[in-house]
């Protein structure tokens, strides 16, 4: 009878444990990070007779948790990288709001402001025309300061971001720590905590959220968490901590350094390589770099080619003079590395001196300036935007920039990162205040022979240099039908004069004491040609002309190749435009890597849940099976109890 009743016994608590499991498996159906747990049975052995092995009953061992360790890694990585494309994403999102298209653009305003110039050109004496010029070079100005304040606008945000996930890096780090201690010493029982568990993995599934891990178990049941390709964060019961710190050059920018043992040891972009986190340095470094550095290319080129035009010219001041700088731009920058040497003041030692030396042939680059140790005297300079590296010596000019290097030299590990256009947008202003400032009228006029007999005359002419001496008369005549000529220069207040001669031929321009004099028409034998002073510059569009035609130069990133061939650059419009296509493109791109990157981590989150998550109408369908067991379970036992008393009354009745 006593085997009956443990039967009975056994059978009832193990179906009463498998309703609890089911029924806890129900109520955190929903329940984030929930594994679906089950009651794990066995037999409870037979006992040996001579008519057999009867058996005893069942046995509850334990209780485990559905988890598959591969696809939680799998889940998590997925994760991370979708991550990584989201944040990314959303970051470039807002920067293409920072380059308007159509007439909120820059590309407009350039053009508005160029464009201003044919009411001068047809005007030169009329104030008000002068005045709309003022007016689109201030909204110019203000469009592109705006547009560059935008900028670091999203720097700060990024910074802010970087922040904050690191705190939260941190809590979630710390949290894994408390669970592996706790897991740690509850291993010791012969089970497992399944729910510790589940909020390890939970833990673990956030913080790959903020930043891509790899994850190492411990045979005491803890688990290691690595990030930045092997630097640990948690190990056992103790978690070390990360650190948003200024960038090494650029106190503006932001980047992430594992906090040890009092020290913080930056790590290197490349490894972070997953987490929103790694989506707001990608950000930074990548994109919102480059497009400031486009933004102040065009400032950079457009503002000095328009300044250097209007000091060729002469404004409506009394005596007329060059015209004085429209625009100003932030200067060039060169940012020393955190570790170079400092003196005893903890001052930097060495410098390095930037400037603008042609506005037009200025990239969208930094540039990262070093000692060449094979070339002493030398520097090393890296282009950043292509990785191109060149050895100059002090003093040189290379991409419409010259680098000084003052004494004393620098170290052999300092290191510079030059910024000759990523300063220029936030600091960009109009500052010709006075309408008569602008420079419309040309310094010098020329003028036909009255007695050429020859078709040419006078399409252009224009300053092209400071070096051009108004004082100075130039008489050109044609020496014969094919185009040579000679000319005479006087120099009305020294009195020298110089002589010399040269060739013509259509398309082509004469270009003499800095000006350049483009003819229609074909000159004959004996045709004269005079540039003189222009004595009346109020009446004179000269130079108006030459800013009016800025909008068709191609002034924006011209290059000259080592062999002397010059690359033309791109309107100031075109550039604009180029500027727009090439964050559309990345915007485009990061789209599709997040839509893409999306669709696999939930791919890989519904495997994981199909694995280890409730489905609620299976364990309908267990809670009814199990209810039925224990019913029967209570049979037994019911059974064994009628039994039972049958056997006391028979026993009582002999």
């Amino acid at each position: 009878m006593s085997g009956l009743f443990s039967i009975g016994t056994s059978a009832m608590f193990a179906s009463y444990a498998s309703l609890q499991t089911t029924g806890q498996n129900i109520s955190n159906a929903n329940t984030p990070g929930y594994s679906r747990q089950e009651t794990q049975l066995e037999t409870a052995g037979g006992q040996f007779t001579g008519a057999g092995f009867f058996g005893k009953g069942v046995r509850v061992v334990t209780v485990t948790r559905s988890s598959n360790d591969f696809l939680t890694k799998a889940a998590n990585a997925a994760q991370a990288t979708a991550s990584l494309d989201s944040a990314h994403y959303d970051q470039l999102q807002l920067l293409e709001k920072v380059l308007p298209t159509g007439d909120a653009g820059v590309g407009a305003a350039a053009s508005s402001f160029v464009n201003a110039f044919t009411d001068v050109v047809n005007s030169p004496q009329d104030a008000s025309a002068r005045q709309v010029v003022l007016a689109r070079a201030g909204d110019l100005a203000t469009r592109i300061r705006m547009a560059g304040e935008q900028l670091d606008s999203l720097q700060a945000g990024v910074t802010q971001d970087v922040k904050t996930s690191v705190a939260s890096v941190n809590q979630l780090a710390q949290r894994i720590a408390q669970l592996n201690q706790q897991i740690a010493q509850t291993k010791g029982t012969g089970h497992e905590p399944n729910d510790l568990l589940d909020q390890r993995d939970l833990a673990v599934n956030e913080l790959s959220k903020l930043v891509q891990v790899t994850t190492l178990p411990a045979d005491d049941g803890t688990l290691g968490v690595f990030v930045g390709g092997g630097q640990c964060l948690v190990l056992s019961n103790q978690a070390r901590q990360l650190a948003a710190i200024p960038d090494e050059f650029d106190p503006a920018k932001v980047q992430i350094a594992l906090v040890e043992a009092g020290n913080t040891r930056p790590l290197s972009a490349s490894a972070i390589s997953g987490g929103s986190i790694a989506g707001l340095l990608k950000f930074q470094d990548e994109d919102l770099g480059h497009a400031r550095n486009l933004l102040g290319q065009m400032a950079v080129a457009f503002a000095g080619r328009v300044n250097q035009q209007q000091s060729l010219g002469l404004d409506l001041s009394t005596p007329a003079s060059p015209g004085a700088p429209i625009f100003s731009v932030g200067a060039p920058v060169a940012l020393p590395g955190a570790n170079n040497a400092k003196n005893a003041a903890g001052a930097f030692i060495s410098s390095v001196n930037v400037s603008v030396a042609d506005p037009t042939q200025v990239q969208a680059s930094d540039y990262q300036l070093q000692a060449d140790p094979a070339t002493p005297g030398n520097y090393l300079l890296t282009r950043m935007s292509d990785g191109l590296v060149r050895s100059i010596p002090n003093g040189a000019t290379v991409d419409g920039i010259t680098i000084n290097v003052p004494a004393p030299a620098p170290a052999a590990t300092d290191r510079f990162l030059l910024q000759p256009v990523g300063n220029a947008p936030r600091n960009m202003q109009c500052v010709l205040d006075k309408p008569s400032g602008i420079a419309a009228a040309s310094p010098v006029v020329a003028t036909v022979g009255s007695t050429n007999t020859g078709t040419a005359a006078v399409a252009q002419l224009r300053a092209v240099s400071t070096t051009l001496n108004p004082n100075i008369t130039t008489d050109i005549q044609f020496t014969d039908n094919l185009g040579n000529y000679s000319w005479t220069q006087t120099d009305a207040v020294t009195g020298a004069v110089t002589t010399g001669t040269g060739a013509w031929q259509p398309g082509t321009s004469i270009q003499l004491n800095g000006f350049d004099l483009a003819l229609s028409g074909v000159p004959k034998t004996g045709d004269t040609l005079q540039v003189a002073k222009t004595q009346f510059p109020a009446t004179n569009n000269g130079n108006a002309l030459a800013l009016l035609d800025l909008r068709d130069e191609a002034m924006v990133g011209r290059q000259v190749l080592a062999s002397g061939t010059v690359v033309p650059g791109a309107t100031i419009t075109d550039a604009y435009a180029s500027a727009m296509a090439d964050i559309g493109v990345r915007v485009q791109g990061a789209k599709t890597a997040s839509s893409i990157s999306g669709a696999v981590s939930d791919d890989a989150q519904a495997t994981r849940s199909n694995q280890s998550g409730v489905n609620l109408d299976e364990e309908a369908a267990r809670m009814i099976q199990f209810q039925q067991a224990y019913q029967a379970a209570a049979k037994i036992l019911q059974t064994a109890q009628s039994v039972f008393d049958t056997l006391l009354q028979t026993a009582a009745g002999h």
